[in-house]
């Protein structure tokens, strides 16, 4: 029996600038046994995946993972351009921490009213590699209100966040700074890719980073784990 699974987010679940953890997730069981749905659309705060879950309900799914706030924590950091952002993202209120928990609890709200799915929320992964840094805190705050929205209405949680950590740690990589992406730096990776045709994981190297290409973007050893969390602690619970 083929398991339906949406996964619902941003720009690492779309995956033209990050390392594809559908892909990684499909391959973790034969063929035909999940179908993979994807719902991802770059830049998305939680209030952007809020107004657009007609497409999910319409043809509710088995499973339905959530990964979104990357964003919104991004928000929240010095040197994010916040009104830019609100501006290309139509966004009615200016992002903060009690708003992402609002949008993210009517998105859950929605799912369970709407489908019989089995929901999980991921914490965000880590931003930067300065565990210590303002990056990576603020996603570990974002990730502990998922943690909370994900109790409250009764979901999975799917520790991402955690095992990102984990992962990060025990690598011990330098100290590389954390850096907002600019579009213009988005464009380069693609150009990277496409003409000097070098993969995720070969710019992720050249700038000394362990998960990501670019503090945020997931090279294939990021994205292995979003997949490693999801099959660990969603897929494995609902077969």
């Amino acid at each position: 029996m083929t398991t339906r699974i949406a996964c619902l987010g941003d720009s690492l679940t779309r995956a033209q600038i990050s390392a594809d953890y559908l892909d990684l997730l499909g391959r973790r069981h034969p063929t035909g046994d999940v179908r993979l749905a994807r719902f991802g659309v770059n830049g998305d705060f939680a209030h952007n995946l809020l107004q657009r879950l007609d497409a999910v309900v319409a043809d509710p799914p088995d499973v339905i993972t959530v990964l979104i706030g990357t964003n919104d924590a991004r928000a929240s950091l010095a040197g994010y351009p916040v009104e830019q952002a609100m501006k290309r993202k139509q966004l009615p209120d200016r992002p903060s921490a009690g708003w992402f928990q609002q949008c993210l609890g009517a998105v859950v709200a929605r799912l369970r009213a709407e489908t019989d799915a089995t929901i999980g929320l991921l914490s965000i992964p880590v931003l930067g590699q300065q565990l210590d840094g303002a990056a990576a805190q603020a996603s570990l705050a974002y990730s502990r209100m998922i943690a909370e929205v994900a109790a409250t209405n009764e979901v999975a949680y799917l520790p991402l966040h955690e095992r990102q950590t984990e992962e990060l740690r025990r690598a011990d990589p330098s100290p590389t700074p954390y850096r907002e992406v600019t579009p213009a730096a988005a464009i380069g990776v693609l150009v990277q890719r496409a003409v000097l045709r070098r993969s995720l994981d070969t710019i992720s190297r050249r700038r000394g980073l362990v998960l990501t290409t670019d503090h945020i973007h997931q090279n294939s050893r990021g994205a292995a784990l979003i997949a490693e969390v999801i099959d660990a602690c969603l897929l494995t619970q609902s077969a």
